[in-house]
């Protein structure tokens, strides 16, 4: 009877595991079947008339001329970081698309342009949501049925299907948000196996995750946030476990550290490594952004291989920018300041992109410059203490100022044009100071890092951030700062054009160092010593 019994209780044993393996396999049939059923149809959903419209729609104007760019190394500046944009210009490179259609307007006809390769891309990163909102759902509930449900539901969402169909960023970032969430995720249930290998690459890949998300746009920045914040919370309670030595947490913290912190710090920042090293040409007038130094670099630009005064001289044709990152050229234009702002004289503004108002003649303050190659006069080099006057190239105004208050920074001074064909009075008298030199040192083009400070007002020329309204075309303001020193109150010879150097002038060709991005870069420049 015994044996009966025992007999009786192996073979249910058995059955039951084997019922076990053919209920696990039938799921495992089912979560495949679904996922990938559901992973097609959204595929499928969003591939449907891709080339429709076959003109450019919404944002495409924008988001192709940057395909443009890449695929042309042209340098660009844009508020987004670059990875998106790199990713749509090297779909496009790869389907044989030569960035050569000009997505001007909406609605231009792409005729026979390769314009699906970038369309394509765009909606492989938007059908992704699908696969990866019913991975997260799966983590998150492990129903193949919930799964299923909110997977189904972006599929017939209009909004997502839509943008998937474009040239646009918003597919890509998307993408990477999920990404983000679904790597963090699996992070998270793998805590009980904590330093195993599989729990270090999910960490890594939320890593990376991240910096792919932050690197497509900075609202990419809530998803970090998400990550941090849970990052903090799973600390905070492996410290209030008592099982764990206070070893342990520090060990966990450094990983979160080195793959959290670390790892997408360095992905980021890897994507402007390779933006700048795509980017070797100028073209696209944004550069002015950049420091002169950085200007340098790019072929094309008048400062790459320039052939110019290393030293500035009187009667010399210039072009002024402020130091700071991002500092703008010193501008003017015909307009006056309007009735009731300040004095009614010519504006003085900085603007962001070249042009001729930004030129200036660099003048003593008791003598006009000799003009032309037929002068026989000695060349005067400008140097540290010395006082000059600036006359604006178009409008023949001196750079002026006076103890008026500044149209927006009402605690300093306006700064004008004043007088006509370069006849001004004292209020145009400039001392010029050359940071770090010894008094009467010459002045350099491109690294002489200089104030100019108003001999009466007893004021140093400053940029500021703030926009004039649109009497003044909202370019930036720019003032006579008391505060002498105040750190927007440097600025730069760029361009440096001396119309007497060809004939009169004996000149050698010599390289100037010129530092910039942790690392000196050579600019040839010549000497008229």
């Amino acid at each position: 009877m015994d044996k009966k019994v025992g007999g009786a209780s192996g073979a249910a044993d058995v059955q039951q595991h084997v019922d076990m393996r053919v209920s696990c396999r039938a799921s495992t049939v089912v979560w495949y079947a679904a996922f990938v059923s559901i992973s097609a149809i959204g595929l499928a959903t969003r591939l449907y008339q891709l080339d429709v419209p076959a003109h450019v729609c919404w944002d495409e104007t924008h988001f192709g001329k940057f395909a443009n760019w890449y695929i042309n190394r042209t340098f660009f500046f844009d508020v987004h970081p670059p990875l998106g944009k790199m990713l749509i210009g090297m779909s496009g490179f790869l389907s044989g698309y030569d960035g050569s259609f000009a997505f001007v307007n909406p609605g231009d006809e792409y005729g026979a342009t390769p314009y699906l390769g970038m369309r394509f891309f765009c909606c492989l990163m938007g059908a992704s949501v699908i696969p990866l909102v019913f991975l997260i759902v799966w983590e998150l509930t492990l129903s193949v049925g919930a799964a299923t449900l909110s997977s189904t539901l972006v599929i017939c969402d209009i909004a997502s299907l839509t943008i998937s169909r474009f040239i646009l960023l918003d597919p890509i970032l998307m993408s990477f948000i999920l990404l983000s969430t679904y790597c963090c995720l699996k992070f998270v249930s793998l805590r009980h196996r904590a330093f195993h290998a599989t729990w270090w690459f999910w960490m890594t890949a939320t890593g990376v995750s991240l910096a792919c998300a932050l690197g497509v746009k900075f609202v990419g920045l809530f998803i970090v946030l998400f990550v941090g914040l849970n990052t903090v919370a799973d600390l905070w309670h492996l410290l209030g476990d008592l099982r764990n030595s206070m070893t342990t947490v520090i060990q966990h913290l450094l990983a979160r550290v080195v793959c959290l912190i670390a790892v997408p710090a360095l992905v980021y920042v890897s994507f402007y490594a390779v933006h700048f090293h795509l980017l070797k040409k100028s073209g696209f007038n944004t550069e002015g952004y950049f420091s002169s130094a950085f200007q340098s670099q790019l072929e094309g630009n008048p400062l790459n291989n320039a052939s110019m005064p290393e030293y500035l001289a009187y009667g010399a044709l210039v072009t002024i920018k402020n130091y700071r990152t991002g500092g703008l050229y010193l501008h003017s234009h015909w307009s006056l300041y309007p009735k009731g702002v300040g004095a009614q004289q010519g504006q003085i503004t900085s603007y962001f992109f070249k042009d001729d108002n930004n030129k200036w003649l660099i003048k003593e303050i008791d003598k006009e410059p000799s003009s032309g190659n037929q002068s026989t006069e000695a060349v005067k080099l400008v140097r540290n203490g010395d006082l000059v006057r600036l006359e604006h190239w178009i409008t023949k105004r001196n750079l002026h100022s006076h103890k008026i208050p500044a149209p927006i920074t009402k605690r300093q001074y306006q700064v004008t044009g004043y007088g006509m064909n370069g006849t001004g009075d004292a209020n145009d008298y400039w001392r010029v100071e050359v940071v770090g030199e010894r008094p009467g040192a010459p002045v350099r083009s491109v690294v002489s890092k200089l104030r100019f400070i108003h001999t009466n007002a007893h004021c140093a020329l400053q940029s500021h951030r703030k926009q004039y309204p649109k009497w003044g075309f909202e370019q930036l303001e720019v003032t006579c700062n008391p505060v002498i020193h105040a750190k927007n109150t440097l600025w730069n010879i760029e361009e440096n054009f001396f119309p007497r150097r060809e004939s009169k002038l004996s000149l050698k060709a010599r390289g100037v160092e010129i530092y910039a991005s942790r690392r000196y870069l050579s600019f040839s420049l010549c000497t008229n010593l």
